[in-house]
């Protein structure tokens, strides 16, 4: 059985506990708040801890909490449907012909490089996928972090987040196109011609 060493829990954890949050929140003050409020509600609800999981993991665990109050109180997904609505012809123009459907030539996924899946686990790889989250319109990356990052089933996001299903597939669909287009642009594509 696990139990719990809050004395070490900064120096143990902050790190790790900051970075991903840093993936999630994309802001430093922010980031920063969140890991300093797990940290506090995690020592006043120390007796509570059952020891059926690693320290850290039940720090993550309050974390992801956390961020989930943080997207809730910005409201980001408020009228999530008008949103997709009002912006539907702007984000399919710049990737499908709006009569046929097919992908636009110039936009249409390209052959990615066979030994991609290795260049995962790169540091710069992933400060490119940050990047990329982070440039998708505000209302899409909790929904994505919570499909992707926190492998998150699609009715719990809907429910968290107060989204409908429709809503979640067509937000889970422009995410995709967004974040392999920006991939392409800035990692892929670069590394081919290199």
């Amino acid at each position: 059985m696990t139990t719990l060493n809050p004395d070490s829990w900064l120096k143990s954890y902050g790190d790790y506990l900051f970075s991903y949050c840093m993936l999630r929140v994309n802001h430093r003050e922010t980031a920063e708040d969140l890991v300093q409020e797990t940290l506090i509600s995690a020592f006043r609800s120390r007796d509570t801890f059952r020891g059926e999981s690693s320290e850290a993991t039940w720090l993550i665990t309050i974390l992801k909490n956390k961020i989930i109050d943080h997207y809730r109180k910005k409201d980001v997904l408020k009228d999530a449907e008008d949103y997709l609505a009002s912006t539907d012809n702007d984000f399919s123009k710049n990737f499908f012909d709006l009569e046929t459907g097919h992908w636009l030539n110039q936009a249409g996924p390209q052959t990615w490089d066979l030994a991609a899946d290795a260049n995962v686990e790169q540091a710069e790889f992933n400060e490119i996928l940050r990047a990329c989250v982070h440039k998708m319109p505000s209302k899409m990356v909790p929904v994505f972090i919570a499909k992707f990052f926190e492998d998150e089933d699609s009715d719990t996001i809907c429910k968290v987040h107060n989204i409908s299903p429709s809503n979640y597939w067509v937000i889970i669909h422009r995410a995709k196109v967004l974040i392999r287009a920006c991939l392409e642009r800035n990692w892929f594509l670069t590394k081919k011609s290199k």
